[in-house]
């Protein structure tokens, strides 16, 4: 009868790859829900404090534009903070500022996910190495015993059965993870782009407004 000893006892003798894929397991876990914490809420701040920020630069309140930016706890503060800092800059030069700000940005937000992904592509090779081992075992075994038989190679091909199971299942949860991370990055990169756009949209309707002695009066979404 198959028990939970038996189960046991079988990852205990594959423990050359099952010990492994649980690490593994394990990390992509933790990072997942790191990285997950690290998400929470910071698309929807992120598009208040740009829409924000925005608002009081087409106000003509630099100061309060860049206090907004200070008081802000995202990577877009900090990166329209900088765009902020630079006065009299040609728009190309800014736009060049803010690209380097946002691969930093997206950098950071990419931490350890990679960890990941490396996870998701190991594991079913893992999972495949457990099982070459498992039905050379189950040969020794044969051999061994000088017989064939189910009874005689039961273990060695329960063995690698549960390695490439493990491997598969290691790594179609970490794939999946991995993808959806990459999703929420993606989806963050967007807002930072197009925040930083609006930015430069607003500083345009300024340097225009003021020329022409029209009030500034547009507003940002």
């Amino acid at each position: 009868m198959f028990t939970p000893e038996h189960l046991f006892e079988l990852l205990k003798m594959g423990w050359m790859t099952n010990v492994p894929l649980i690490l593994g397991s394990m990390i992509t876990l933790g990072i997942f829900f790191e990285r997950l914490w690290t998400f929470r809420g910071l698309e929807a701040r992120s598009r208040n404090l740009a829409r924000n920020v925005i608002d009081r630069l087409v106000e003509r309140d630099l100061a309060g534009a860049r206090t907004a930016c200070k008081d802000g706890d995202t990577p877009i503060a900090h990166m329209l903070s900088e765009g902020l800092r630079w006065e009299n800059v040609d728009l190309e030069d800014l736009d060049r500022i803010f690209a380097t700000e946002r691969a930093e940005a997206v950098a950071a937000l990419k931490r350890g996910i990679w960890v990941i992904g490396t996870v998701g592509s190991l594991a079913p090779f893992v999972g495949l190495f457990g099982t070459v081992i498992g039905v050379i075992r189950a040969f020794a075994d044969m051999a061994t015993h000088g017989t064939g038989g189910f009874a005689v190679v039961a273990n060695g091909i329960a063995e690698a059965l549960i390695a490439t199971a493990l491997g598969l299942g290691v790594a179609i949860v970490a794939l999946a993870l991995f993808n959806y991370l990459q999703v929420r990055v993606q989806g963050l990169t967007a807002v930072f782009a197009r925040a930083c756009e609006r930015l430069v949209q607003a500083i345009l309707y300024v340097e225009s407004s003021t020329g022409s002695g029209q009030p500034a009066e547009a507003g940002a979404d």
